[in-house]
């Protein structure tokens, strides 16, 4: 599908040149270009244009969660037939694991987490891997922290159609290793029940639900339900039902996983026991111990985050995968305020090294802790195909990239 620019205004003043200014510039090829505009000079809407005439996944992000909230409700009236989404952080409170050396003091980490926020996360990156071209993201600086690989995201995928040979348990099976987990009491998202020979799937990432019916070793029907009432909304003959989390992994990888964490393990606490730090080793092993026995028994562990390098399948010292992962290659980013959100994206990968340093070297985690990390500056910019400094104010950085 394509972007279809809906508005009952058209470009006027300087808008029409800047527009195809911009536009000859992303034909050309040219890397980076920089949109000045004072508030309030129909900036977004002159960016809405330049995405409509060059119909190209775009990444628009923003310093803060407010005004990324605001671009999002003016993009999505700009695109009502296209697949705008919002991804920045789930949680609503959130503070950080630290340790304090100079007071020894520890600080564990304490969350919350807004599941609507959630919901559209998962609803960006299923849209990004759905096949669709005509994708708005507009995100805060989230986008830059290390979430799941794509690859096994897509891996875990379910896709059925009426009349496919598919017994019930092993549909379930699929169900679960997309992290869905079972309920027969509050139907809620990212969960599935049973009834017979019928299987109601609630959406991770929508306000709807599936609807499959079986008979025998065969999908007979699938419609999409009210969640609520479960009355039936519409017949399908074919769905394709994404992930209910963005960290999943196979099997095989966790259990891969699971070997090299403990093997890692063992190495750091003799290397620490080398050192004379008994207590940080004793410390290590213990944390790391129950944290293997709650992945091996539950799938997940306070803090797994941490672990994300092993699931991840990656080298120590690479970066984690991001949302930059999932767009095509030839998307567009466009960086709104870019002399405050440029900073801050150069920013990120400091302050969570500094953090993450004591908490390796004191004995709460071990090294593969400083993988779960934003990308460095230098990683972000190697990402980027091609962009759109949008500000009043650039900086040197923006007008002369």
């Amino acid at each position: 599908m394509s972007f279809k620019l809906e508005s009952e205004f058209q470009p006027t003043g300087d808008q029409p040149q800047a527009i195809e200014q911009l536009v000859e510039g992303l034909q050309r090829g040219d890397r980076s270009q920089t949109l000045l505009g004072v508030t309030g000079s129909g900036k977004t809407f002159t960016v809405a244009n330049v995405i409509n005439r060059v119909q190209k996944a775009t990444l628009v992000l923003s310093h803060n969660k407010t005004l990324a909230a605001q671009l999002y409700g003016e993009f999505k009236q700009f695109f009502p037939h296209n697949s705008v989404e919002y991804f920045v952080s789930y949680y609503d409170y959130y503070q950080p694991e630290a340790y304090l050396p100079s007071t020894n003091t520890y600080i564990e980490k304490d969350l919350s987490i807004n599941e609507e926020i959630e919901k559209l996360r998962l609803s960006t990156t299923t849209a990004l891997l759905s096949g669709r071209e005509d994708v708005i993201v507009v995100s805060s600086v989230s986008c830059i922290y290390g979430i799941g690989n794509p690859a096994d995201f897509k891996d875990n995928i379910i896709r059925i159609k009426a009349g496919e040979r598919m017994s019930r348990n092993g549909f379930l099976h699929k169900l679960v290793s997309s992290l869905y987990s079972r309920t027969e009491a509050d139907f809620n998202r990212g969960n599935f029940r049973v009834r017979g020979e019928t299987v109601d799937v609630f959406l991770a990432y929508a306000d709807n639900a599936y609807r499959i019916s079986f008979f025998g070793d065969e999908i007979e029907e699938i419609s999409s339900i009210d969640p609520v009432s479960g009355k039936s909304i519409e017949k399908h003959e074919a769905v394709a039902i994404y992930p209910a989390n963005i960290f999943v992994t196979s099997p095989d990888r966790q259990l891969e996983a699971i070997w090299q964490i403990q093997e890692d393990m063992v190495k750091q606490v003799e290397y620490m026991k080398s050192l004379g730090q008994h207590l940080e080793a004793k410390r290590l092993e213990d944390r790391v111990t129950y944290d293997l026995e709650m992945i091996r028994e539950l799938g997940y562990c306070s803090g797994i985050e941490n672990y994300s390098r092993y699931f991840d399948g990656r080298e120590p010292g690479t970066r984690p995968f991001c949302l930059l992962d999932y767009f095509p290659d030839d998307f567009l980013m466009v960086i709104d305020e870019s002399h405050v959100t440029v900073s801050q994206v150069r920013a990120m990968f400091g302050g969570d090294r500094s953090r993450k340093q004591n908490l390796v070297e004191y004995g709460f985690r071990l090294p593969s802790a400083l993988d779960n990390r934003p990308l460095k500056f230098d990683e972000f910019e190697s990402m980027l195909n091609q962009v759109i400094y949008v500000s009043a104010t650039p900086a040197d950085y923006e007008r002369f990239a």
